[in-house]
């Protein structure tokens, strides 16, 4: 048994206490600005230009990007209040082992992302060699610049952040370069970037186009949705602040203002690019025009922007979930080295050609966990958890063999129909699984594995820094050493 309690009490996920969050409201903002600037943005405006004017576009975006930006921040109070991450609780609604399987998966999606990213990244700085120099083999800038990733992620959460404010007002000056360059190019080829479409509908056809990209955007960030405590836990909050605005207001603003805006206006480039040049990938685009110096540059500031992403959106996360599945024996550090060599192997080149659908599904299928993971901690729990047994092998939250079938159940119910009905993904993946969860683990579940938090709710037992309250995890042998055994 100590064992397996010492397996589930890797050093990197024990809970985060309040004085050793770094991050700031600012500075979680700033990480957002270089998040957002995402290959899919670029892509979602290409595609929603074909059949909509750009202002359809962005407000279909924008929509977006607000409303999972909101969830963004729900599912974030989870890393804010507990300092847990999001591999740990999910050990409440999916049991010790059964965690495994849903971050797993957004493991490797994330691990997938990277990849995407990073040959994009690398397709840039090959454009720089090959102006300065000559040199030209995407592979070996591929591979480079997957390793200088993997190496700043390695440092630690803090030298992401400083990065991350590095890289935003880098990123933010060549979107207005970009928009403005193209707008230019576009007029000259006599099309208004605001009213162009190249295969117009209207009536009720606009609707299907308008909710694509709504759902495309939503769909990207479902994945950091499901797993931000991850990230939140990091972030500077008040103790005993009892109103969740308050508390959460470095996540909120970061997540329902930096996100939406940022994103929108990469949205806008897409389309703008599309229209211009008839591609919305950013180095085909500056490539056509701009020349010399200015597009080496330029790609530069492509490569910080796809770093910046990487490390905050893909690596931290899918690091997180590969040292929970390994135990202590897998160090964060080696969770990032695993993270991307699976971004590496899944060939990203043959991957983008197929963004919009793979949006989709995964976005639904990490929805479904969204769902769960917002009914097990408001609805049922309300925010109260008894963080302690999260790392106990036999403890409350081992269930049956270390799974929760309500949320395996659940997850199933809405995983499946988000992949089956891709149009409409994350909303059904979203409220399917929240629903039947509710319904298996509030009427048959917990009635059969009773919970502390739920038979008694004591706010003083079981909330973290809304009381004031750092959670301490002793190892095995910790408690060994103390009681002389």
């Amino acid at each position: 048994m100590k064992k397996n309690n010492q397996y589930l009490k890797s050093p990197d996920l024990l809970p985060i206490a309040h004085g050793d969050r770094k991050i700031g409201t600012l500075g979680f903002s700033m990480m957002w600005v270089g998040m957002a600037v995402v290959l899919a943005a670029f892509a979602i405006g290409g595609a929603g230009v074909q059949t909509m004017p750009l202002t359809w576009v962005l407000l279909a975006s924008f929509i977006g990007c607000l409303i999972i930006g909101f969830l963004i921040t729900v599912i974030a109070d989870i890393g804010i209040e507990h300092g847990i991450s999001f591999p740990i609780y999910l050990r409440a609604p999916f049991g010790t082992f059964g965690t495994h399987l849903p971050s797993v998966l957004r493991g490797v999606v994330a691990s997938i992302w990277f990849g995407i990213n990073s040959y994009f990244g690398a397709a840039a700085i090959n454009g720089i060699l090959n102006i300065m120099t000559g040199f030209d083999n995407w592979f070996i800038c591929f591979f480079v610049f997957v390793a200088l990733q993997v190496i700043n992620t390695s440092i630690g959460i803090k030298a992401v952040e400083q990065f991350a404010n590095l890289a935003a007002p880098t990123i933010i000056l060549i979107s207005i370069w970009m928009y403005y360059t193209l707008t230019d190019q576009a007029s000259a080829a006599d099309k208004n970037v605001w009213t162009w479409i190249e295969n117009p509908v209207s009536g009720v056809a606009l609707f299907a186009p308008f909710l694509t990209v709504v759902l495309g955007n939503m769909g990207y960030w479902s994945t950091l949705c499901a797993d931000i405590s991850s990230l939140s836990r990091f972030i500077k909050a008040p103790k005993y602040e009892r109103n969740w605005i308050k508390r959460n207001k470095g996540a909120l603003v970061g997540s329902v203002v930096a996100l939406p805006l940022t994103q929108t206006f990469i949205v806008a480039i897409g389309g703008v690019a599309y229209i211009a040049v008839g591609n919305y990938d950013p180095i085909v685009a500056l490539q056509e025009s701009a020349g010399g110096i200015i597009l080496g540059v330029l790609l530069v500031m492509i490569v910080f922007a796809q770093w910046s992403t990487n490390t905050t959106a893909n690596l931290v996360p899918a690091a997180t979930v590969f040292s929970n599945v390994g135990g202590p024996k897998v160090p964060f550090y080696v969770g990032v080295i695993f993270a991307g060599i699976i971004g590496m192997v899944t060939q990203p080149w043959n991957l983008f050609n197929t963004l919009m659908p793979f949006l989709l599904i995964s976005g639904g299928v990490l929805s479904a966990i969204v769902g769960i993971l917002y009914t097990d901690y408001y609805l049922i729990r309300k925010r109260r958890v008894n963080v302690v047994e999260l790392y106990e092998s036999n403890g409350q939250y081992s269930y049956h063999f270390g799974v929760n079938w309500a949320g395996l159940i659940a997850w199933s119910i809405g995983g499946v129909a988000s992949v089956v009905f891709s149009e409409y993904s994350f909303i059904l993946g979203f409220l399917l699984s929240a629903v039947s969860y509710y319904v298996l683990a509030k009427y048959w579940w917990f009635k059969k594995y009773k919970q502390a938090e739920l038979e008694d709710p004591s706010d003083e037992k079981y909330l973290g820094i809304t009381v004031g309250r750092d959670w301490i995890i002793e190892s095995e042998d910790e408690i060994n050493s103390q009681t002389g055994a």
